[in-house]
């Protein structure tokens, strides 16, 4: 069984991680998809993060009822906190799954920056889902660059899953606007006038 990993804050989960989803199950033939809800990523601020228990709730609620999506804190269960760390524990506790990880093209253009970030690429596929406006700099970025000469392009992504790592692939997909960010900016209360 092939399984498809989509670390995140998910703060909140919304639709567009829900199309990501589902365009992997199809694009790369995965068996499932499992939501890796982080308890808080070290690259981001811990000042605008719901709780972890309120964001598992949110990737719940987004992916009810689909049988091969399924949403975890398995790093809080594991006590890992980079994706490198988390891979590698998980391919010991699993050793009958294959893996693949699963990131938007946001995370291409920053993943220079993240722990180890060549070890992801080492130790299962990745693959790349295009998003409104990050395309151009995540394919011209560090990590696309580092590992041009091993990217799977058209019809070869259908056999992303069973490359022998590094390997990696951008899929392209209907973009999806929605943004944790934005979700987030919607909420929270208006500033009131200060009047005259």
């Amino acid at each position: 069984m092939t399984v498809g990993l989509f670390g995140g804050s998910f703060n909140p989960a919304h639709d567009g991680h829900l199309d990501l989803s589902l365009a992997a199950l199809r694009a790369l033939g995965l068996d499932q998809v499992w939501w890796l809800v982080s308890p808080q990523n070290p690259l981001k601020s811990a000042n605008d993060m719901a709780p972890q228990a309120a964001r598992l709730a949110s990737a719940r609620a987004v992916i009810a009822g689909h049988p091969r999506l399924l949403a975890t804190t398995l790093e809080s269960t594991l006590g890992t906190v980079y994706t490198a760390e988390t891979l590698r524990t998980l391919k010991r506790r699993f050793p009958r799954l294959s893996f693949v990880w699963l990131m938007g093209a946001d995370n291409l253009a920053t993943i220079h920056r993240w722990r180890h970030w060549r070890h992801i690429f080492h130790d299962v596929p990745v693959a790349v889902f295009d998003r409104p406006t990050y395309a151009l700099a995540a394919l011209g970025g560090p990590a696309a660059h580092r590992f041009a000469d091993v990217r799977l392009n058209g019809p070869a992504l259908r056999h992303l899953k069973t490359a022998q790592p590094p390997a990696w692939g951008f899929v392209p997909m209907k973009l999806n606007p929605t943004s944790a960010t934005a979700i987030r900016a919607a909420r929270r209360p208006a500033a009131s006038d200060p009047g005259p």
